[in-house]
């Protein structure tokens, strides 16, 4: 059975392409053949995710595989037998046209074999902000949020998938504050395609370049590796004590063991753990993530007693490197809230990110779409319940 990858097979698709499940191996070759796919719709992200059920579905306009996508499956509370059917970030289609000939099999497909509802993430931005707005936005006393401001850019696409899907059933997912029990609506990203190092470095606002050159100066050595036991361990340490003192849980390390052998036994250049140096101590370690031409910066951590010195800027900027060496066409922060309000505590995490010289990014979010009403509402309040 062949496929054809390009986004003129997917728009050949335009019909009812027929979803099927497909082996790890097909759907890791129709991500490798795509120019930007998430890391959470590889594979690989699905031997990651050990509590939830994994399968790889694609989409075939006759032999060819057109779309893909990663489904995890968590089942309902003492209903094993249904699950919520969950594409992070996904699937891989052609969201720019009529979605619901993709939508319609994949619901009729899940339905079919025990979903009671299905819950995606499209990779479809809806609007965008440059950072001279974000940062005037802090500063301006009416305003509070990204959502308060025009955007810079807005991608009728967005507007029209968000469209289609409210007027299929699909329900949103999204928390006013940004974040929630899934993955972020807004983001923070830096263009990277058509772009060197001293543009990149241009952009940043000035504290940035500083703390930059002062990390260099203070003869902070950066280096990568792919994950090995000493190095993650190393990370780990260092990760627990941030998230003590940020006040977040921190995941096992066995769960970074799991992440960086899963995802490198699928591309031995999908993820790798950046460790900044001084004096023989890690000040800072991060973990860069990329799928063809999206680079993301998944993970990140920081020594208090080391601040001064800067590692994490350095950390960021040797991934910012890799990630234009690699032909990326962008450098993925992860989630921000849409707050502008300097009264908010989550205004520091903007304004971080923000000094990148990027762009703050609103994507379509997360949608639900019940196949089974009644045991829906019954898993929405038992999540309400229990605080998601």
């Amino acid at each position: 059975m062949s496929y054809t990858p390009s986004r003129e097979r997917m728009r050949t698709a335009a019909g009812n392409p027929v979803v099927r499940p497909i082996g790890a191996a097909e759907h890791a070759a129709f991500v490798q053949a795509q120019r930007s796919v998430s890391f959470l719709q590889t594979p690989a992200w699905g031997r990651v995710k050990t509590e939830w059920r994994s399968e790889s579905l694609g989409w075939f306009d006759g032999g060819h595989l057109v779309g893909a996508g990663l489904v995890l499956h968590r089942p309902v509370p003492r209903l094993s037998r249904f699950t919520l059917a969950y594409l992070p970030e996904g699937p891989v289609i052609d969201w720019s046209g009529e979605i619901g000939a993709w939508l319609d099999p994949l619901a009729a497909y899940l339905k079919e074999h025990g979903a009671f509802a299905i819950r995606l993430g499209p990779p479809v931005v809806t609007d965008t902000w440059s950072a001279a707005q974000v940062k005037g936005g802090i500063a301006g006393p009416d305003i509070r949020r990204l959502t308060d401001m025009p955007g810079q850019w807005s991608d009728p696409v967005g507007a029209r998938v968000s469209s289609r899907l409210k007027e299929a059933g699909w329900l949103p997912q999204n928390p006013q504050d940004g974040f929630g029990v899934g993955h972020p609506q807004f983001k923070y990203e830096v263009p990277l395609a058509g772009r060197t190092e001293d543009d990149v470095l241009k952009g940043m606002n000035q504290q940035w370049r500083r703390n930059i050159k002062k990390a260099a100066k203070e003869g902070i050595e950066v280096t990568v590796g792919g994950g090995s036991p000493e190095d993650l361990k190393a990370f780990h340490e260092l990760y627990v004590h941030t998230a003590a003192r940020d006040h977040f849980t921190p995941r096992p390390l066995g769960y970074f063991e799991t992440m960086f052998a899963a995802l490198s036994a699928e591309d031995p250049e999908r993820i790798k753990l950046y460790l900044a140096r001084h004096q023989g101590d890690v000040a800072a370690a991060t973990v860069l993530v990329r799928v063809g031409a999206h680079s993301v910066y998944a993970y990140g951590a920081s020594a208090t007693a080391k601040r001064e010195v800067r590692g994490s800027n350095a950390c960021q900027w040797a991934m910012i490197r890799d990630s234009l060496a690699a032909g990326c066409d962008v450098y993925d922060l992860r989630g921000i809230t849409p707050t502008l309000d300097a009264q908010d505590p989550h205004v520091g995490l903007v304004q971080f990110k923000v000094g990148t010289g990027g762009q703050a990014v609103r994507y379509v979010g997360e949608w639900d779409l019940p196949l089974r009403p009644m045991i829906y509402r019954a898993f929405d309040l038992y999540m309400k319940r229990r605080g998601r």
